[in-house]
């Protein structure tokens, strides 16, 4: 079974790790004396619309924190971030009055972010990058393919109005500083007009058995991922029965600020509006059983209630087993035009 995602940052990337946990070992590690590598099992499709340059490395938080996740050196507590960290750098940079100063960097972290700067610096393209650093965590071993949803630079920013008219930021300082307080009035993702897929993303879509869309933000995530040109005509066109979970349970989402972001859109925090937002390629809806009858559900959706909340690692490989269940009672799908 092929399998391709469309993943953010932590709640994606712990479904991500409980569908390997479902799945079991790979069946065999490549061949090294074989120059044709073997073919991944999983290819994720990573946010990096929340992107960002800091002293003058470039951070991708939503990659590093599937890679991390995956490769089995996250923080379990934060969700985010090295396990086993350290601050002495980011202490020192405070110390120098470096800005800016409400986005912590740990050591064993800045040593990716330096590494991808030297890379990105020699001409690799990200996509290429990424493989590298991938590969540092053993995800091809594992069957993973992780892949930036674009090698062009894309980066979203948020619009508020601060009193004085409308101001524009990164995102990062919206969700990290501000902690989504701030009401927003749009999001723009800036370059996404001149982005193409990285290379092997719509191949990953249209060769897939099945395509995941796991409990990641629906705007500023998945939502981003989809606003790259040709990619939601690719799911729209794939045989791949596509099958999402929702991120909301009983009117909250289960982690960060999605409410926030559902706002800037007018739409409430309910697993309805989120299969809204998907309605035009979604196949089958996971949603909890607070959910159950909490419809109106797109017309062409099957949705299936069920205990969402991924509150450790069995949960999550359960609920990833039964997300895969409702892709093989849905698969094969007719194309659509």
């Amino acid at each position: 079974m092929q399998i391709t995602a469309l993943a953010g940052g932590v709640g994606g990337a712990r479904f991500l790790r409980g569908l390997l946990d479902h799945l079991g070992p790979t069946a065999g590690h490549p061949d090294p004396s074989d120059p044709q590598p073997s073919p991944a099992r999983l290819t994720v499709i990573g946010n990096t619309g929340d992107d960002i340059t800091l002293y003058g490395l470039r951070v991708c938080p939503d990659l590093d924190t599937l890679m991390y996740t995956l490769g089995g050196v996250i923080d379990e507590g934060q969700g985010w971030g090295r396990a086993g960290e350290s601050r002495r750098l980011q202490d020192e940079l405070v110390a120098y009055g470096a800005q800016p100063q409400w986005f912590t960097l740990g050591d064993l972290d800045l040593a990716t972010h330096v590494v991808r700067s030297q890379w990105l610096g020699q001409g690799l393209p990200p996509s290429e990058v990424t493989a590298r650093l991938a590969a540092r965590w053993g995800l091809p071993d594992l069957g993973v393919r992780l892949l930036p949803m674009s090698d062009d630079p894309i980066e979203t920013h948020v619009v508020v109005d601060e009193g004085d008219g409308p101001l524009a930021m990164h995102f990062q300082e919206w969700w990290v500083r501000l902690r989504a307080a701030v009401p927003a009035q749009r999001f723009v993702a800036v370059g996404m007009d001149r982005a193409r897929p990285a290379p092997g993303v719509l191949e990953a879509i249209a060769e897939a058995d099945v395509v995941l869309l796991p409990p990641s933000n629906p705007v500023v995530s998945i939502g981003v991922i989809l606003g790259v040109p040709g990619l939601r005509e690719a799911l729209r066109a794939t045989s791949a029965p596509v099958v999402g979970v929702s991120p909301v349970v009983n009117g909250a989402p289960v982690r960060g600020y999605a409410d926030a972001c559902l706002a800037a859109l007018d739409l409430p925090a309910t697993a309805s509006a989120v299969a809204g937002l998907y309605a035009d390629l979604l196949d089958g809806w996971l949603v909890d059983e607070a959910d159950a009858s909490a419809g109106p559900w797109p017309d062409q959706v099957q949705v299936r209630a069920r205990p969402l909340l991924m509150r450790d690692r069995t949960a999550a490989a359960e609920l990833a087993g039964a997300t895969l269940d409702l892709a093989r009672e849905l698969a094969p799908r007719r194309p659509r035009s």
